[in-house]
């Protein structure tokens, strides 16, 4: 006979039916977890109605009804310990106990962490229940089920808490797994994270660990996104005997939506599920992706995440964990859990989903993740045709966190169905939209046509010095050193021609971070001349159509594209006026236009800061900050590659440039 326990206070819940198709499926919720709150009272995204809200939702659907309700269960101390050290676990346990003032005093030292009086119980029955529950699918006397419990854990590392996460809960629940209960036979465990947040910690918890397969779907923007580091990328793949079982599908930008999540399924994580053969699956069900989430800022809908779910159901036999994590609008949370429970339980066939299409930048994601992952997963090293990749929804519909403006304004708020099939609307197949109605691409066609016979000098004084690199931005892609992508240029016949010359200008270093190089500054000329300054520059032949393509690269690269940022008018200006901000992309680091004469009688121009930057430089506002190894040696290789300098002049060159005050 299966257990039936009791619910934190409310009743027993009736016996599952017995029906013979009827699927076993666990659920636990107590509401003793929603002692965890913040000390003052204070209204936070991670609070208690998170889970009380999703248990109304399937109360009200008759679903525990159905479901064998468990117990929740304090989590041994040695079973935490196979995650996080020892001071850690310490620090937990005795949280609550602490003076209130000394307990503020911790959590202010923490990454978004609160703590209070009920912390440490919370924490200790979060990391329970999800042991409970995949304790007992993995013994086959559930075959799936749900933990729906806070505060979450994905962003807990070994020794710190973080990310509203105190320990954490799905790593300890494989862990258990592995070391704890071998006689279960559970060898090998596919760990999917679909919270909008890449689950930084899990991912160390098993990156050497060639029998956990941990995959992640997350918004990173280039390391901008919280957690805000490079652990997310696609490039992060594991080592030693763990190297290949780390995938991350790092998305460039918010408003990701469920064909863009289906097409990382049916094109990342299904082909690597079936090599990899799970023996159970536990997935990290953060809802924070979800429609109107105001901290995830993504689109996936109750449905979506249905369909992910089904698609997961088709390996490890549906031995299948849910273990809640975020998700903080209200609606959307209970909603998109309450369609996973309907999965779980198989209530009704889930139908594919509609023909919107995923953003272009998905496919690049997508395409780049295979390239990497191709060297341990034979099933992605094919190409995806063009036919596919071709299918994507139209980029001025795309907007990135940094021209969200705001996460808690039209996003934040849960979009009603009829909004939700308005969004499906505006990005169905290109190829039914009419062409007379398209007039974003008119007028872009327009423009690139007429600025593409008009040709300037585009002189680089960084990393565009070696040509290499330069053709990231005019060929797409990127070379060694670089954590980005490049898009390319829509015209992406290379430079007519490349010469050097010395310009009076000081080159120097700046920022102390940068999305493409990571740790350390980058490269900028003052606009100003100085006889007594020199700086090389390498001198690319391209099209006024490329200039434009390479500044917004250099700037904003989601930037709408329907008009020029630098046009001819603004070419004739320059000439008498020496340099020309780009308001467009103001809040890119290269945002102004400088003159630097003529070669051949064309134009020369460059890309730097505007001189209020320089001010900013000067007053130590803005760090002044050395290059990185990667970034100086992509100067060096430019210099060297174009006979400027000797690779010790070229070290040298740069070094001076990165101490010398301005």
């Amino acid at each position: 006979m299966m257990e039936v326990g009791s619910s934190g206070g409310k009743s027993n819940c009736n016996r599952m039916s017995d029906a013979k198709n009827e699927r076993r499926v666990g659920l636990i919720y107590d509401q003793r977890m929603c002692k965890h709150r913040t000390p003052y009272g204070d209204d936070h995204p991670e609070k208690p109605d998170r889970i009380t809200v999703i248990w109304n939702k399937l109360e009200l659907a008759g679903i525990p009804q159905r479901c064998v309700i468990l117990n929740a269960k304090d989590a041994k101390d040695e079973y935490i310990c196979a995650v996080h050290s020892k001071n850690h676990v310490n620090l937990i346990r005795n949280i609550s106990s602490k003076e209130y003032s000394k307990r503020n005093r911790i959590a202010s030292k923490l990454n978004s962490i609160y703590l209070n009086e009920g912390s440490s119980e919370s924490a200790y029955l979060a990391a329970g229940s999800v042991i409970e529950v995949a304790e007992k699918v993995a013994k086959g006397e559930l075959n799936s089920a749900f933990a729906i419990v806070r505060p979450p854990g994905h962003h807990a590392e070994y020794d710190e808490a973080m990310g509203f996460c105190l320990f954490n809960n799905i790593a300890i629940a494989a862990s258990f797994l592995l070391d704890q209960r071998p006689e279960l036979g559970i060898n090998k465990i596919l760990i999917v994270d679909w919270d909008v947040h890449h689950g930084n910690g899990t991912q160390k918890a098993f990156w050497s660990d060639p029998r956990v397969l941990f995959f992640s779907v997350h918004r990173h923007e280039f390391g901008s996104f919280y957690p805000a580091n490079f652990d997310g990328f696609y490039t992060m793949v594991g080592e030693g005997p763990g190297a290949g079982y780390n995938i991350n599908v790092p998305w460039e930008n918010g408003r990701c939506g469920d064909a863009d999540y289906l097409a990382v399924w049916d094109h990342v994580l299904v082909p690597v599920a079936k090599e990899f053969n799970p023996d159970i699956i536990l997935v990290s069900a953060g809802f924070d992706a979800a429609v109107g989430d105001p901290l995830g800022g993504c689109r996936l809908t109750p449905h979506g995440y249905s369909v992910l779910l089904k698609k997961l159901m088709d390996f490890a036999q549906g031995r299948i964990v849910l273990a809640l994590e975020g998700g903080y609008n209200l609606d959307s949370l209970a909603n998109s859990a309450l369609a996973c429970m309907e999965v779980l339980l198989e209530d009704k066939p889930i139908s594919e989903l509609s023909e919107a299409y995923p953003f272009e930048s998905t496919w690049r994601v997508i395409q780049a993740v295979r390239q990497v992952l191709s060297a341990y997963w034979p099933t992605l090293a094919d190409k995806l045709p063009t036919k596919l990749t071709d299918q994507k929804a139209p980029p001025h519909i795309l907007l990135s966190s940094s021209e969200s403006d705001d996460e808690d304004d039209e996003a934040s708020k849960i979009i009603s169905k009829d909004l939700v099939q308005a969004i499906e609307d505006v990005v169905e197949p290109i190829s039914k939209l009419k062409i007379e109605d398209n007039h974003d691409e008119v007028n872009s066609a327009l423009w690139r046509s007429k600025l593409s016979k008009t040709d300037i000098w585009y002189a680089s004084f960084g990393s565009n010095m070696w040509k290499s690199r330069f053709l990231c931005y005019i060929e797409g892609g990127q070379v060694i050193g670089m954590k980005k992508l490049c898009s390319g240029s829509v015209d992406r016949n290379p430079p007519k021609e490349t010469r050097w010359k010395a310009f009076p200008h000081r080159l120097f270093f700046g920022r102390d971070f940068t999305q493409t190089w990571g740790p350390g500054g980058v490269a900028f000329l003052d606009p100003r001349s100085n006889s007594e300054d020199k700086a090389y520059v390498c001198l690319y032949k391209i099209t006024l159509e490329q200039f434009n393509d390479v500044l917004l690269q250099e700037n904003v690269p989601d930037h709408d594209m329907n008009s020029p940022l630098f046009d001819l008018n603004a070419l004739d200006s320059i000439l008498n006026e020496g340099s020309i901000p780009v308001e467009a992309v103001k809040r890119g680091w290269y945002h102004n236009v400088v003159y630097l004469g003529k070669e051949d009688d064309i134009p020369i121009l460059t890309m730097t800061c505007p001189l209020s930057v320089i001010e900013s430089f000067k007053s130590g506002e803005i760090p002044l900050c050395a290059p990185s190894k990667d970034y100086a040696d992509t100067l060096v290789r430019g210099l060297v590659e174009g006979k400027q300098l000797s690779e010790g002049d070229a070290t040298t060159y740069i070094q001076v440039a990165s101490t010398k005050p301005l």
